[in-house]
């Protein structure tokens, strides 16, 4: 009995090495899941602050690209409007040639009819020369018949007295017909020489025509060159300081969620500027003007004066008839709040000059909806930097 105790005690102590190993094992492994886990831990949270970082550079990537695409809309805006007056200017130019061409045509057909004229006149005044011509030698006659029937006469007696009265009315009969011979010849003379005047005046003019249409020509060139060049450098100095007013009013409107950029205008929901179908500013509406003022007095100080600009204030509506109130239609309406706005502008010291307001009524509406969201994007004021 004292043996199989005593063996029964000796196999329960060798068991309790296999636990001890057992339960170091499992610690081990344990302690090597959880170092694992903290490791994995360790690396996510790298991974994902790469991320992050790699995320807000993306943003600022896709900031800078949206800025420079509203500047590169905003300068394809300008110059389409440039390149319609230089092709009104270029259109009236060529409507001035074809008039200068069709005086020229008509100068052209003057000088053709007057030639002509000539050419007739030059044959008139042969004829007459050869009538007064024939006529001389009809006189010649006559004279030296005169002479020979004189002395026929005082050879032959008082008998041919009535022969020579004939013949003396005829001579004087004769040389009035010279006489309106020459008289005419010395009127077609001077009407010859009047034409060559007349064809020297226009010979004088066509040249005068020719000369003024060349020249016309060259200012036409030179002028497009110069507007193309003038535009070139308006667009230029205009650019950069509407980049230096984008950079401005992002900056001051950076904490604002109601205001959104749209190319380069920024947009204010009328929502948070005015009550429902009213034009009175709100103190928050007139606390987010005054920073637009700040912004444009900020921007306005490093704009020479020799660049033109102004601040457009565009008052928009929804497309919701108005229905009753003070305002008759949706024009009247945005009409009011952009005379509201750049009123508040000027007071808080924006100059007079270099602002502008204009009424939208419910064109050109950001989305297209006829939900309440839809037309509260579209009921809005709108600010950009341009030219007048």
């Amino acid at each position: 009995m004292r043996g199989r105790r005593g063996g029964n005690g000796s196999n329960g102590l060798e068991a309790w090495p296999g636990y001890v190993d057992a339960l170091s094992t499992l610690l081990m492994v344990t302690i090597f899941v959880l170092l694992v886990f903290v490791l994995a831990e360790a690396f996510l949270s790298s991974a994902l602050t790469g991320s992050d970082n790699t995320i807000d550079q993306l943003r600022n990537q896709i900031a800078q690209l949206s800025e420079s695409l509203s500047l590169q809309t905003t300068k394809a805006a300008t110059l389409s409007q440039e390149l319609a007056a230089l092709n009104s200017q270029l259109a009236a130019a060529q409507a001035a040639n074809a008039g200068l061409n069709q005086q020229l045509g008509t100068a052209n057909a003057t000088i053709a009819s007057l030639q002509s004229q000539g050419k007739t006149l030059s044959a008139q005044l042969s004829d007459a020369q050869s009538a007064a011509s024939a006529a001389n030698g009809r006189i010649a006659a006559l004279q030296t018949q005169m002479a020979a029937q004189a002395q026929a006469d005082a050879n032959a007696g008082p008998g041919l007295q009535d022969q020579l009265t004939a013949t003396q009315g005829k001579l004087a009969a004769q040389t009035k017909i010279s006489q309106q011979a020459l008289a005419q010849v010395a009127l077609l003379n001077q009407q010859i020489a009047a034409m060559r005047l007349q064809l020297a005046a226009l010979a004088r003019a066509l040249d005068a025509a020719q000369k003024a249409d060349a020249k016309e020509n060259v200012q036409i060139a030179d002028l497009g060159r110069q507007l193309n060049e003038a535009l070139a450098r308006k667009v230029e100095e205009l650019q950069q300081y509407q980049s230096a007013f984008f950079h401005a009013m992002r900056d001051a409107l950076a904490n604002q969620p109601n205001i959104k950029i749209v190319g380069d205008r920024f947009v204010f929901e009328s929502d948070v500027l005015f009550p429902v179908d009213s034009a009175t500013l709100t103190a928050g509406g007139q606390a987010e003007i005054a920073d637009v003022a700040k912004a444009v007095q900020e921007i306005a100080t490093k704009i020479p004066p020799n660049v033109n600009w102004i601040l457009s204030v565009d008052g928009y509506a929804d497309s919701q008839p108005i229905t009753g109130g003070p305002y008759h239609s949706n024009f009247d309406l945005s009409a009011a709040r952009a005379l509201t706005v750049l009123d508040l502008l000027i007071k808080d010291g924006v100059p007079e000059n270099r602002l502008g307001a204009s009424d939208m009524g419910a064109n050109n509406p950001l989305v297209q909806g006829a939900s309440a969201a839809d037309y509260a994007q579209n009921r809005r004021i709108e600010f950009r930097l341009t030219t007048p």
